[in-house]
């Protein structure tokens, strides 16, 4: 009985030496090991180049809207709702929608822009065209017609011709 008792003591004792003995090196590892934190990255040209464009275009469509659409909040608030309904996110682009009405934006321009989108057609892979760039032409002018080359991609639309039924 004394045995035994020992026995299943000894065995405890190794399986938490075993894992502590897993557990330490792990902790270290995911320390870094100087113990200084990370520098802070410099913002390189191109992050600032963007920035920049990003600031750009909210500008260009608060001149170019009036109203609560041309705000700057609504235009970038209003843009990441439609650019998520585009990418079918659609948890995410109602949880950006309400903060979109919250702050007072216009729900119709929102409805506007996502039919500008879905008219205009898919995005050829291979176009330089983005669909930020899209997104921001299509909000700026809702009404925006889809150009010939994109009409001329999309399939024409079907007609009963030829078919009776009986």
């Amino acid at each position: 009985m004394r045995f035994s008792l020992k026995l299943r003591q000894s065995v405890a004792v190794l399986f938490c030496v075993a894992g502590l003995g897993l557990t330490i090196p792990a902790a270290f590892a995911q320390s870094g090991g100087n113990g200084k934190p990370p520098e802070p990255q410099k913002p390189t040209a191109d992050t600032v180049k963007e920035g920049q464009k990003k600031i750009d275009e909210i500008a260009e469509a608060t001149r170019l809207l009036t109203g609560p659409a041309g705000n700057p909040e609504c235009v970038w608030l209003g843009r990441r709702v439609v650019t998520l309904l585009w990418r079918d996110d659609l948890d995410t682009a109602f949880r950006h929608l309400d903060l979109y009405d919250r702050f007072g934006c216009p729900s119709a321009h929102i409805q506007a822009t996502f039919r500008c989108l879905v008219r205009q057609g898919n995005i050829d892979p291979k176009a330089q065209e983005t669909l930020n760039g899209r997104v921001h032409a299509c909000w700026v002018n809702p009404g925006l017609e889809p150009t010939p080359a994109e009409a001329a991609i999309q399939p024409p639309p079907a007609t009963s011709g030829g078919t009776t039924q009986r």
